[in-house]
């Protein structure tokens, strides 16, 4: 069975990518490798800092390394929170006055539900509300990059939260065609349609390639 390291530490992730790739890959992520270091997303794109935690991570064990960056765009706020949405919350600016920061030792803690509280106060009463959700995937092995994917799905923001499913903006965001949160409906269809499952097809289809 080939190895497949994802190079995260989001379970949620993880759970994602092993339940679209199904049973043909062995697939980890870095909690099997706590002695590995943090890799410092300095990128301004999503590749860029896929890249770099793919090639950094490829460098340190042996065998694929798949690694992806992802998030929300929202176009009434310029793109964002983009490259930032994991960390939006503690992302400062001269509106909020750092008011959503959230002081802990992990630095992950409760960071979903302030990133949203975020994102609604932004947002406000506007009424454009259309977003996405892009992500790009990287396989690097041995330091090197491979090929890279991208994959979209796009939707709008709800002005409050709706579900308990899903992680990150999951229960803030309704994808075109549904009138349901990503956090309301089932993992089989939000692995359907997510922009993570568009990005994966693309790695599957490359992976099957090179075994051909």
């Amino acid at each position: 069975m080939p190895r497949l390291i994802v190079a995260t530490g989001n379970s949620h992730k993880t759970d994602e990518i092993r339940a679209i790739l199904g049973a043909e890959y062995d697939i980890s992520d870095l909690g099997c490798y706590p002695e590995l270091p943090e890799v410092e997303e300095t990128g301004t794109t999503f590749r860029e800092n896929a890249a770099l935690k793919a090639t950094e991570i490829s460098s340190q064990v042996e065998g694929l390394v798949l690694s992806d960056d992802s998030g929300l765009e929202v176009d009434a706020l310029g793109g964002e929170p983009g490259v930032y949405s994991a960390r939006y919350a503690r992302m400062g600016d001269e509106q909020d006055h750092g008011r959503f920061y959230i002081d802990n030792t992990s630095g992950r803690a409760g960071d979903d539900a302030a990133n949203n509280t975020k994102l609604l106060w932004k947002l406000g009463d506007q009424q454009n509300r259309k977003a996405r959700f892009r992500c790009v995937m990287v396989l690097a092995q041995a330091g090197e990059t491979l090929a890279s994917f991208d994959g979209a799905v796009e939707g709008h923001i709800l002005n409050k939260h709706h579900g308990e499913g899903g992680f990150g903006y999951d229960p803030l965001f309704v994808p075109d065609g549904y009138d349901k949160t990503f956090a309301e409906l089932s993992s089989q269809i939000k692995n359907q349609l997510s922009h993570r499952a568009k990005a994966m097809e693309k790695v599957v289809a490359w992976l099957a390639d090179q075994s051909a």
